[in-house]
């Protein structure tokens, strides 16, 4: 028989080969990816030439998955301008998560993951799974996340199974399964082993554990579960390792208290027995993560006023979300005449008057009333509100209202519900009697629960890494609120640092308004929730009543045109 390890190693300097693949630091990163592809093809050139030494890598693959992951399977980044897919090379932190994993299946204990994102741990989670299926015979490996189509949606990379598919189907033929055939053993939510009958197979939502006993299980954003205690009864009779993986997601989680009940695995140190075993990836293990990248990336969050998701995903700060009101009340009476105290602010104002925007927040049951917002450019002029619940009525006003404006207003209107009979009178005036021009006066409708604009944006425009809008935000209101947030934390730090921003994306309160008081109550009651889908939606905060003019006031400050795709950040013109 072939020497196991010698196989590695006959390929001379001279032939262009170099030493395996090696976990990389700080000072030895990025790996020099097409040397090692240069030198996966040398030793696939001795496999042709020797079969046996195929039998010989297998067998010695099948107690090192380390060394099979970062010699032979590859990842796909998208975000990478040289190359999308390259060999799984580990920095240290990630061969010892590789490590981790098998010393939880060795000891049969269960393990929680906590991790900043961006540190590939799902990845590296699916390449140990891919190394069970190929080496341990009749192994089950269980997937499962909130959502569905985050566990399988074919040709979506963001999926488990298509990351699974891929490090699969990317692996040289010799190291594939006897007999495997991609569309054939790889059907939905399920991958089958035809050679040694191992499986993985996934499952989502409520149903996590319910699909009979698994040798391992990872549960992917195990902090997001909308009924986790139902999930935890599930598992705990199908598997004896339980492998959690996730970013933070607030106190008193399953996920946390599990967190703050487990120990810190340490490699090579006796550890207790039955408790959740921790390992944590945080920022500062990746060696492309600097204090400078850190600085630079919380100083583009605090920018936008959006720090709590900095350190909830960055610093792993459990207690970042427990502050949810969208906007304080300190950033809302900053605001109040910003346009007349912040001087490059104030020098941008006669430039942009004579624009105005008007938001129609319709009433729509019980002691809800009707409220009617408008700005020029970004200084919130007015507000008023009534009680009719005439849609009609109400319609008739707020155009009445915006005549004054004629040819250079237009205004969102809340189209759902009631507000349905409000375009139905404006049609009247405008189609049927004529007695206005829909181009002068245009009323646009404004559907709260509809998908978010610009979908593909993110929500710190110039951060590669951050959520995109509709990672984020779970629909329109939760997107004009979040902005609405922005505007007035950009004009606090206005006034009281002197950031300077775009006079476009700030805001100003105009002091005579009589209604002042309570619009900045208002304004400082809705609360940020999580939908199912684990994205932010909009809460009233404890139970109180609508707040109807600054919903008004959100919907003038994030407009949206005709075809409800596009928003024109801050006014007309941008």
């Amino acid at each position: 028989m072939t020497n196991l390890i010698g196989w590695r190693d006959n390929i001379e300097e001279s032939k262009g080969a170099i030493n395996r693949p090696i976990p990389h630091n700080a000072e030895t990163w990025p790996p020099d990816y097409d040397a090692i592809f240069r030198w996966r093809t040398e030793r696939l050139k001795l496999f042709t030439k020797d079969k046996r030494l195929v039998k010989s890598a297998k067998k010695y693959y099948s107690t090192r998955p380390t060394e099979f992951i970062m010699d032979w399977m590859d990842t796909y980044d998208p975000r990478s301008k040289n190359r999308k897919w390259m060999p799984f090379v580990f920095f240290e932190r990630q061969a010892e998560f590789i490590r981790y994993l098998k010393s939880l299946d060795d000891e049969q204990e269960c393990g929680l993951n906590e991790k900043s994102r961006d540190m590939g741990a799902t990845w590296a989670a699916c390449a140990y799974s891919v190394w069970c299926w190929l080496f341990l015979d009749g192994d089950a490996t269980g997937w499962g996340s909130r959502k569905e189509s985050l566990v399988d949606k074919l040709g979506e990379p963001d999926s488990i199974f298509e990351k699974l598919r891929l490090l699969i189907s990317r692996l040289p033929r010799c190291f594939q399964p006897e007999g495997f055939n991609l569309k054939r053993d790889s059907t939905y939510m399920k991958l089958t082993n035809p050679e040694n009958g191992s499986v993985i197979s996934g499952e989502s939502g409520d149903n996590i554990g319910r699909g009979g006993r698994k040798s391992r299980y990872f549960k992917d954003e195990a902090a997001f579960y909308e009924h986790p205690e139902k999930i935890e009864a599930a598992l705990g009779d199908n598997t004896r390792v339980q492998i959690d993986i996730s970013s933070v997601n607030g106190l008193g989680t399953v996920f946390q208290n599990r967190r703050e009940h487990g120990v810190e695995w340490r490699e090579g140190t006796e550890m207790p027995k039955g408790y959740p075993r921790i390992f944590v990836m945080d920022w500062r293990d990746h060696p492309e993560k600097t204090q400078e990248w850190y600085d630079t990336r919380k100083s583009k969050y605090d920018r936008e006023g959006m720090q709590h998701v900095f350190a909830q995903e960055v610093d792993r700060d459990p207690s970042a979300a427990v502050s949810n009101v969208i906007i304080q009340m300190q950033w809302i009476k900053a605001a109040i005449d910003a346009h007349i105290t912040v001087p490059y602010f104030a020098a941008a104002v006669p430039e942009h008057l004579g624009r105005w925007t008007a938001g129609l927040d319709v009433a729509d049951e019980g002691i809800d009333k009707n409220a009617l917002s408008m700005r020029e450019w970004v200084i919130w002029r007015s507000c008023e509100e009534w009680g009719e619940r005439d849609p009609a009525i109400t319609a008739r006003r707020a155009i009445a209202a915006c005549t004054p404006h004629s040819g250079k207003i237009e205004c969102m209107y809340d189209c759902i519900g009631v507000g349905a009979g409000v375009k139905g009178e404006y049609n009247r005036l405008t189609q049927d009697d004529n007695v206005i021009d829909a181009h002068k006066i245009p009323f646009i409708p404004w559907n709260a629960g509809s998908g978010v604009i610009n979908p593909f944006e993110r929500i710190i425009p110039d951060d590669e890494e951050s959520l995109t809008n509709k990672d984020y935000y779970d629909n329109l209101k939760a997107q004009g609120w979040g902005s609405l947030g922005k505007r007035f934390y950009k004009t606090y730090k206005a006034v009281t640092e002197g950031a300077i921003y775009p006079p476009d994306e700030l805001i100003s309160l105009d002091s005579t308004m009589p209604s002042l008081d309570k619009i900045c109550k208002e304004l400082a009651q809705p609360t940020r929730g999580h939908s199912s889908r684990m994205k932010m939606i909009v809460e009233k905060r404890n139970g109180g009543k609508s707040p109807n003019c600054a919903d008004s006031g959100m919907q003038m400050f994030f407009p949206v045109n005709l075809n409800n795709v596009e928003i024109q950040i801050g006014g007309y013109g941008n």
